[in-house]
């Protein structure tokens, strides 16, 4: 199981990034659940959703974002690699920094549209 957080992104984009891997990888989140924003909340958003991946996966071809989505893969080592490939396919990557343990790692990511 691996957790993944977005920031920085429309909910739309959240959507979409959400959409990639709930089509690749169970979820814990009904297929119908999309992100959705607090009226008059100043603060800015964090989408959070778990994933569960699995050696068969879906490929993706590229999708494209309205912006740039800030994305925590939090998990252990095998869950966040699955998770970052499917991602990679989907979306160009920035990898922004890593932090590893004994058993799980965080790996912060920058999505955005392929070119």
């Amino acid at each position: 199981m691996a957790t993944v957080n977005l920031t920085g992104a429309s909910k739309e984009d959240a959507a979409t990034v959400f959409g990639v891997l709930r089509a690749a990888f169970p979820t814990d989140r009904p297929s119908d659940d999309v992100p959705q924003e607090q009226a008059g909340d100043d603060h800015s958003a964090v989408w959070s959703a778990e994933f569960e991946p699995a050696r068969e996966r879906i490929l993706t071809d590229p999708i494209p974002l309205e912006g740039s989505v800030s994305a925590t893969l939090q998990g252990g080592y095998v869950a966040v690699d699955q998770l970052f490939e499917a991602l990679s396919a989907a979306f160009a990557v920035d990898h922004w920094g890593a932090a590893s343990g004994d058993q799980e790692k965080e790996v912060d990511l920058r999505l955005s549209s392929k070119r």
